[in-house]
């Protein structure tokens, strides 16, 4: 079998393994979208296990974390692991105007789904006008 040697490609390879840091989490590509009364989050993760998926909320500050396990087999030669593996974090400041006690979230087929609800009084309403004869005359 013959291998081309291209030492660009290698420098690269050596540059990413030296500069790759295991130790700090890895950023998730996200999606985020309001539908009516709610913003809907939604944040690709194949490959991760649901039992490691962590969404929470402090205050305004929704963060969620996910791990994602390498695969080791003694023996093994790999010849190319571009997918990363290790901690996915991401933190995300909510606005005052979200229902943080509402947000629910759904992993399904390496997408987590966050749904996070407007609070009511941040919805818009009708406001009903008066008109002079809807007013009581007031006699003294």
């Amino acid at each position: 079998m013959m291998m081309n040697l291209d030492p660009f490609r290698e420098l690269d390879r050596m540059a990413a393994t030296l500069l790759d840091r295991r130790d700090t989490p890895r950023v998730m590509p996200i999606d985020l979208y309001r539908d009516a009364d709610h913003f809907v989050l939604t944040a690709e993760l194949p490959g991760v296990d649901p039992g490691s998926v962590d969404v929470d909320v402090d205050g305004q500050m929704l963060t969620i974390r996910a791990e994602r396990t390498p695969r080791s087999q003694d023996g093994v030669q790999w010849l190319a692991r571009e997918r990363a593996a290790g901690t996915f974090q991401r933190q995300l400041t909510l606005g005052r105007d979200i229902d943080t006690e509402s947000i629910s979230a759904h992993y399904e087929n390496g997408v987590l789904s966050v749904m996070i609800p407007v609070a009511e009084k941040a919805k818009p309403r009708k406001i009903a006008i008066a008109t002079a004869s809807d007013r009581a005359e007031v006699t003294a």
